[in-house]
Formats: structure tokens, sequence, C-alpha cells
């Protein structure tokens, strides 16, 4: 089966200023990802518009697929789409050092979609952006309601910020 993240741009490097759009759908195991973050029959959707130069192509677009993890602060299960913006060069002699290599004629997008979709995923996801998290002593999951425990005691390290907190929740609010 012919790798459809392998593409044909011999025709693009003849004619400086042409472009050349791609809708595609693969899956994470077709990129190469072995990551707990990404189950291996997730689609992956990129939409990219490659445009060539003298020296090289552009890559600019975006690369979409969904995400899965564990909460940092509740651990319950977490997920997402991510949406990756690509700004990429392709090069023939590559002088740039962040460009990819064009192999030939071919432009390989595979490692540039596996490293940014592994680059842009969250390394510690949040079930959502205000998860109150786990009560550190009764381990009561404080998105469900409170528990009965007692506050723990301020860090007297704290102190000075403690004061200035107080000081300026007493300020006029329109200041």
């Amino acid at each position: 089966m012919a790798n459809p993240l392998r593409v044909q741009a011999a025709e693009l490097l003849r004619r400086p200023g042409s472009e050349k759009h791609l809708d595609l759908e693969v899956t994470v195991d077709d990129v190469g990802i072995d990551d707990d973050r990404f189950r291996p029959t997730d689609p992956v959707r990129v939409h990219l518009r490659l445009e060539a130069l003298t020296d090289g192509i552009v890559v600019n677009g975006e690369v979409v697929a969904p995400w899965h993890g564990t909460c940092r602060r509740c651990a319950a299960a977490a997920g997402g789409v991510l949406h990756s913006e690509v700004h990429e060069l392709y090069q023939d002699v590559v002088t740039d050092p962040d460009a990819f290599p064009l192999e030939g004629d071919q432009l390989d997008l595979e490692p540039m979609v596996r490293e940014v979709l592994v680059l842009d995923a969250p390394m510690s996801p949040l079930c959502r952006d205000d998860c109150a998290g786990l009560c550190p002593q009764c381990g009561t999951d404080l998105n469900s309601g409170s528990c009965s425990c007692d506050a723990p005691p301020s860090d007297p390290r704290w102190g000075a910020l403690d004061q200035l907190r107080a000081t300026l929740d007493e300020g006029d609010p329109t200041d």
C-alpha cells in the first residue's frame, strides 16, 4: 500500500510559486506514533497547502487528531481534539537547521505530522479547565462536592503574600 503522506513534488519543484492542496485522513498507526496519548486507530486529518520556492517547499496548514489521558488533578479520564498548526520548510539541500529534507522529488510528511502531534499533545492534561482536583487529606473528588476535612494550616513562609493579598482585597475595586 502506498504511503498517503509521501507526496510527489516534482511538478511543484519545477514551477516556483505553484501550490498544491492536500486533505488526507490516516490513522495514528499510519503515522507511526507509539504514545499512550493516542490510540492506534484514531483518525489523523491533515489539511495542508504546499507552496513551491526556488530552493524547497513551504508547508502550511493544520493537523487534527484526538488525544486521551488522565487528568493531573483528579485522575479522571481526559481527552480532546488536538488542532496543530503547521508551518514547515522542506529543502532539497538543507540549509535551514529546522527544515525537513526532500527525498528526491518526494515530500515525506509522516515525520513532520508525527513530530507536530507528539510535541503538541498535552503532557499533563486536565479533564476541564476548572478542575478542583482531589482533597489532599481524604481524596474526595472536589468536582463532585466538598469534603469535611479541615483546611490545612497556612504555611508561614507565605505570610507576607497573604498580608499583601488582604491589603489588595480591602482596596477600592475602582482603582
